[in-house]
C-alpha cells in the first residue's frame, strides 16, 4: 500500500460554529495539523477529541501557524477577535460573510499589520463541506500569489473559485449569487401561495416548479450577452412590450386567489417604467440599468 508521505500544510481556524465546525473536521481529515480558538471553549473540546490543538486565545492560535482562516460572526468579530494578535507574516483567509465594502477595508487592515489577505465567501451550507460530490465551493479574491501558494489546502473542504485581485469581489460574487436565489424563492412562494387553497397537492407543482426553472435559467447567458454588446434587442423571442401587456393576468390572477402581489409588483412596475422609455422591442435586460442608481 502506498503511503501518502506529502507534508500537509498546517492550519489556524478562529471560530468553531456550524461551518467551522465542518471546516475543521475536513481538514483535520485530509491529515492538516490543525490549532483552533473559539469564543466557547465547548465547541472547541469537540474538535479536540478529534485531533486539534486547543489554542487558550486568538492571539495564541494566530502565532502557531502561517495560514490563519477566520470564520466568524460578521466582519465586527473579526476585528474584535484579532484585535491582540500579531499577523505580521501571516496569511489570513478570511472566510466570515460580509460586503464586499467590508471585504476591501479589512484587506487593508490586514496588510497594515503585515499580514497577506484572501476574503472568501463559501457558496455551501455545512453538510456539503468536506464531501467532494457536493457541489460546494469557495469564491475567493485578493492576493493571486497567496491564493495559489494555498489553493490545495483551501481546496480540500469545498472547491476553489478565484474571481479577482480586488479583495471585495468573493463577497459580491456571494452576494449577486445569493441574491438571485432569493429571488427565485420569491417566485416559488408566489407560485404555492396560488395553488395553496385549491385541491392541488402542492408535490404535484413541485417536479414541474423545479423543471421550468431549470429550463429558464440559461436565459442568464443571453442577459450578459446583451448587457456587453448594449444591445438589449439582440437574440429577443418575448419583448418587453408583449410582457408588459400580459402583466395585468398575472395581478388578476393573484387578486382571484386571495394572493398578495407583493412579490410580483415591484418587478412589473420596473418593467412598466423602462416600457414607458420607449423600450418596448427590447428584452427583460433594460430593467437592470433601472436598478444601478
Amino acid at each position: 500500500m502506498a503511503l501518502d508521505t506529502v507534508e500537509k500544510t498546517p492550519v489556524t481556524l478562529l471560530g468553531l460554529g456550524a461551518m467551522g465546525a465542518a471546516l475543521a473536521r475536513a481538514w483535520l481529515a485530509a491529515g492538516h495539523p490543525l490549532t483552533v480558538w473559539n469564543r466557547t471553549p465547548a465547541r472547541a473540546a469537540a474538535i479536540s477529541s478529534e485531533g486539534a490543538e486547543i489554542a487558550d486565545s486568538a492571539a495564541e492560535a494566530v502565532a502557531a501557524n502561517t495560514l490563519v482562516v477566520v470564520c466568524l460572526l460578521d466582519d465586527a468579530s473579526v476585528e474584535e477577535v484579532l484585535a491582540g494578535a500579531d499577523l505580521a507574516g501571516k496569511d489570513l483567509v478570511n472566510l466570515t460573510t460580509s460586503t464586499p465594502a467590508q471585504a476591501r477595508a479589512r484587506a487593508d487592515w490586514a496588510r497594515e499589520r503585515g499580514a497577506r489577505y484572501l476574503d472568501g465567501g463559501i457558496m455551501a451550507v455545512p453538510p456539503m463541506i468536506g464531501v467532494p460530490d457536493a457541489g460546494g465551493y469557495v469564491f475567493y479574491s485578493g492576493s493571486p500569489e497567496l491564493f495559489e501558494r494555498h489553493q490545495a489546502t483551501l481546496g480540500v473542504p469545498a472547491g476553489t473559485t478565484y474571481v479577482g485581485r480586488d479583495a471585495g469581489f468573493a463577497a459580491l460574487h456571494d452576494v449577486a449569487l445569493l441574491s438571485a436565489m432569493y429571488g427565485m424563492f420569491a417566485g416559488a412562494a408566489h407560485a404555492f401561495a396560488l395553488i395553496r387553497r385549491e385541491d392541488i397537492d402542492p408535490a404535484s407543482l413541485a417536479p414541474l416548479l423545479a423543471d421550468w426553472l431549470v429550463a429558464m435559467a440559461p436565459a442568464v447567458h443571453q442577459t450578459a450577452d446583451q448587457l456587453r454588446s448594449g444591445n438589449y434587442t439582440k437574440g429577443v423571442v418575448s419583448t418587453l412590450a408583449m410582457q408588459v401587456a400580459g402583466t395585468p393576468t398575472f395581478l388578476r390572477t393573484a387578486e382571484e386567489q386571495g394572493v398578495s402581489p407583493e412579490l410580483l409588483s415591484p418587478y412589473f412596475e420596473l418593467m412598466r417604467r423602462r416600457l414607458a422609455e420607449g423600450s418596448g422591442e427590447e428584452d427583460l435586460t433594460g430593467v437592470i440599468d433601472l436598478l444601478v442608481r
